[in-house]
């Protein structure tokens, strides 16, 4: 199985999915995660996202292979976004490749899970009267 693992300050969301392609899969799975709006009915600015890169990298390789070892998936691709981001910016890019659907669906949403649960990310989100940083993955 390949991964393309990344932390970095834009998305570019056609490579992403050019990542997954392989000739062995019939079925690619992403989910893309966007700064929205409104948050506990406060209005969100923006967001602005910080993360221990080296061990975000390390935690994202092991998720990958975490995954590859649960579904038989050929490519995975776990892209998190940092610094300032405005409201509809894909701030993650999570995906699975494999020769059926049913394993990349749920390969993408197990990955999407567990980095939220152990990548070390953390955000602030800036609202129109005050500012609250926030671990990005409750």
């Amino acid at each position: 199985m390949e991964s393309h693992i990344a932390i970095t300050p834009e998305i570019n969301i056609q490579e992403g999915y050019e990542n997954l392609i392989d000739p062995k899969s019939g079925g690619i799975c992403t989910f893309i995660g966007t700064v929205r709006d409104l948050n506990n009915e406060k209005e969100v600015s923006n967001l602005f996202f910080e993360a221990y890169e080296k061990m975000a990298i390390l935690k994202l390789e092991e998720l990958a292979q975490e995954a590859g070892s649960k579904w038989p998936l050929n490519k995975v691709v776990l892209i998190h976004a940092v610094g300032m981001k405005k409201i509809t910016d894909p701030v993650v890019f999570v995906g699975a490749s494999s020769a059926h659907r049913d394993a990349a669906f749920q390969a993408s949403r197990y990955l999407i899970d567990r980095l939220k649960e152990v990548v070390p990310i953390w955000k602030k989100e800036t609202y129109q009267d005050h500012s609250s940083w926030i671990n990005a993955h409750p």
